[in-house]
């Protein structure tokens, strides 16, 4: 039996870094936001937090967040993405390889959160989405958070991520509609979902998460 290919190196070919890299400046120059998911998750954390950005891409998210006071790390399979990336941000730690078989010992001490933004739940190799999630549920400190965002039209249905989420002993916290906080309804076609760590006796954690829509 063959080994499933991943679904991003697949349709990319993982040559396309330059191109999404260049996509997103322009459109920060016509003025668009190009940081709703930093926004975001800078809301839902304390000042100075460990973040991983799983599936980092360019780093756009994690530069951002990095802009923002937190220390984050980004980590990718995709070697043209990490290229622009370290580019964009040489002195931040950028680590090269698939979410499934990164280490502790490459990533880290633990992260106050985990960040999955642009699709990569949607893009990871097919049968391993419920490895990846409980090896990177492993990677947070207790009330750590971790935030996915991803296209609910495709092959991964929102109830999926939560089923993987409790799977790797999650609890799910809040879900929206899109990275800009709108409530969350049957039939969405995007799903932005958070899920949390539980907090042992005496930890401190990521901090509260707001309950309904940020600010």
């Amino acid at each position: 039996m063959s080994t499933p290919e991943n679904r991003w190196l697949a349709e990319t070919g993982g040559t396309t870094g330059a191109q999404y890299a260049q996509r997103f400046a322009d459109l920060a120059s016509a003025g668009e936001d190009v940081h709703g998911e930093a926004t975001l998750v800078d809301r839902l954390l304390p000042p100075g937090a460990r973040v991983l950005d799983a599936g980092c891409g360019t780093g756009r998210v994690a530069v951002e967040l990095a802009r923002r006071g937190h220390r984050t790390t980004g980590a990718d399979l995709d070697a043209s993405m990490l290229a622009e990336a370290r580019r964009a941000a040489p002195h931040l730690r950028w680590v090269d390889g698939d979410l499934l078989a990164l280490t502790a010992e490459e990533l880290g001490a633990p992260f106050d959160a985990v960040v999955l933004a642009g699709n990569v739940v949607v893009y990871l190799t097919p049968g391993t989405e419920a490895d990846v999630v409980a090896r990177l549920a492993g990677r947070l400190v207790p009330g750590g958070i971790l935030v996915a965002g991803f296209a609910a039209d495709r092959h991964v249905a929102p109830g999926d991520l939560a089923r993987w989420c409790a799977a790797a002993g999650l609890e799910p916290v809040q879900a929206w509609a899109g990275w800009d906080g709108a409530p969350a309804a049957p039939g969405d076609a995007y799903s932005v979902q958070v899920h949390r760590r539980p907090a042992g006796p005496g930890s401190a954690g990521a901090g509260p998460v707001p309950p309904s829509r940020p600010a």
